[in-house]
């Protein structure tokens, strides 16, 4: 989807991820800037229950010690 910058820097977000993301009126984005690629991301009023049923299942344990074998290699 594209959409075009206006001159005083605003521009509109297509219907279609505005329903997917429930972003109406007055609700909050996040623009991330990482040097290569700008990642925009509404901010939910209630952070909690965003994140309700986010990592289940997930083996938080098992991805935290795979990340810190990685760093010890590149030492």
């Amino acid at each position: 989807m594209i959409s075009t910058v206006t001159s005083r820097g605003q521009t509109a977000i297509p219907a279609v991820i505005r329903r997917r993301y429930n972003i109406k009126a007055h609700t909050k984005l996040e623009w991330i800037d990482d040097g290569h690629m700008i990642t925009v991301l509404p901010v939910s009023q209630d952070p909690i229950k965003a994140l309700r049923g986010r990592i289940k299942g997930v083996d938080l344990v098992g991805a935290l010690l795979k990340e810190r074998q990685e760093d010890r290699q590149r030492d």
